[in-house]
């Protein structure tokens, strides 16, 4: 049984702890899947806008630079050859997609790996709600540090919470990242130490499985 400390919003009683719910923090870590799920957020990232010209795509170059014989220079046909500064590029990127995806079990099975992997190292968090009357930097930084969490952390409230008052609070805090529960993804848990949940956000996260 996996467990973890609920934290009140509102400053009074200390932290209960609860057992999390097994199909989401008590799978099994399957690093190779989530290698594969965080290649393919990665790939999906990528604009793939580059682009360069071949000679053919080139201006000018029309006329022979020099006739063929006679000069002691080497012998070229264009200005635009792939030799010459300014002339076309020799298998120069193009635009193109970099799209990757993998099956839905799989990317179900990822995020319960990631998950399950903050879970067992005692890194999840659960808060009953986050809700801040204005955006409040200081605001944030005591509540991290009443949970006790130090390092890097993501912040996952519900969709109903996840308001400018509550994402703009986090906004400036180095190595912090707040995020709705419809938008959690591998990626996002396992690049920071900590994770950090409200109640809503899991009913969420229980309503995708």
């Amino acid at each position: 049984m996996v467990e973890a400390k609920v934290y009140s919003f509102v400053e009074g009683s200390g932290p209960q702890t609860v057992a999390l719910d097994e199909r989401l923090f008590g799978g099994e870590v399957n690093k190779d899947l989530l290698y594969r799920m965080v290649r393919v957020q990665m790939a999906n990232r990528r604009q793939g806008t580059s682009s360069t010209k071949t000679r053919g795509e080139v201006r000018g170059g029309g006329r022979k630079p020099w006739r063929q014989k006679g000069t002691g220079r080497a012998r070229h046909g264009s200005r635009r050859s792939p030799l010459w500064v300014g002339g076309g590029t020799v298998f120069g990127p193009k635009p193109r997609s970099y799209a990757m995806n993998l099956t839905k079990k799989m990317r179900a099975g990822a995020l319960v790996s990631a998950l399950s992997d903050r879970a067992q190292e005692g890194r999840v968090v659960l808060v009953d709600r986050i809700a801040f009357d204005v955006p409040k930097t200081k605001g944030a930084l005591a509540l991290l540090g009443r949970l006790g969490v130090t390092g890097s952390a993501l912040i996952v409230v519900s969709s109903s919470e996840y308001g400018r008052t509550v994402k703009k609070s986090f906004t400036n805090l180095r190595y912090v990242k707040c995020i709705s529960g419809c938008g959690i993804n591998v990626y996002d848990v396992l690049r920071h130490d900590h994770l950090v949940m409200t109640a809503g956000a899991v009913d969420e996260l229980r309503g995708r499985f």
